[in-house]
């Protein structure tokens, strides 16, 4: 009964239409995980297995050399397995490439956040938000052993510090350097680039204005 409903669809559509639902997102942008579209490229994957486990066991009931035997039941357990294996590459490649995002987040977003804002964290699943928080900790003990700053600019900046313009209120203190500090909205500072980077990068309430660039104060 199963076999009979198998359509003529099964042969790595779903695995497809997953890779290309990654795809059509902004590069570098995670999308909601597509969880309706992975859990139905996984049955897909069940389908194809159980439908050339039916061939091959067809082949055996009616006394075929299943290695040598080249008939249509061997070509169609043939495309499943292929459909099969192309469904399972669309899956890793859906996880590793949202994986990598994920790790990059911790480079862009802050080595120091142990949990990432609400509006990224509802587009993760709870596997990746884990990822997220123990690769975070994995680079900072490694940092603290061998005692360098890897997320840093590998190009020294001509000039250490930065004018940055507040573009949002700021609910509570900001620990910058060895003291904390308030930013009141449209308020402007001269801080150190690696005290403000991070926070530029996490939360986007600065405006980074050019040293000899002040049309940006007036907008």
């Amino acid at each position: 009964q199963r076999l009979a409903s198998a359509d003529s669809n099964m042969y790595g559509r779903k695995g497809y239409q997953l890779v290309k639902d990654f795809a059509s997102g902004e590069k570098g942008q995670l999308k909601l995980f597509n969880n309706k579209l992975f859990e139905e490229t996984v049955e897909e994957c069940v389908q194809n297995h159980y439908l050339i486990q039916s061939l091959i066991r067809k082949m055996q009931q009616e006394g075929l050399d299943v290695q040598n035997n080249r008939n249509a039941d061997h070509y169609g357990a043939l495309i499943h397995h292929l459909s099969l294996i192309r469904n399972k590459r669309c899956l890793m490649a859906y996880v590793y490439n949202r994986a990598e995002i994920v790790r990059d987040l911790a480079w862009r977003v802050g080595l120091e956040l142990v949990e990432l804002p609400s509006e990224i964290q509802e587009k993760l699943t709870k596997e990746e938000n884990e990822y997220f928080k123990n690769h975070s900790v994995a680079i900072k003990s490694y940092m603290g052993k061998v005692g360098m700053e890897l997320n840093v600019d590998m190009v020294p900046p001509k000039d250490p510090y930065i004018k940055v313009r507040v573009l949002d209120d700021i609910d509570k203190e900001i620990l910058m350097g060895d003291k904390t500090s308030n930013f009141p909205r449209h308020s402007m500072h001269f801080l150190k680039r690696t005290d403000a980077e991070p926070f530029i990068a996490r939360v986007s309430f600065f405006f980074i204005i050019h040293p000899y660039n002040w049309k940006g104060l007036n907008q």
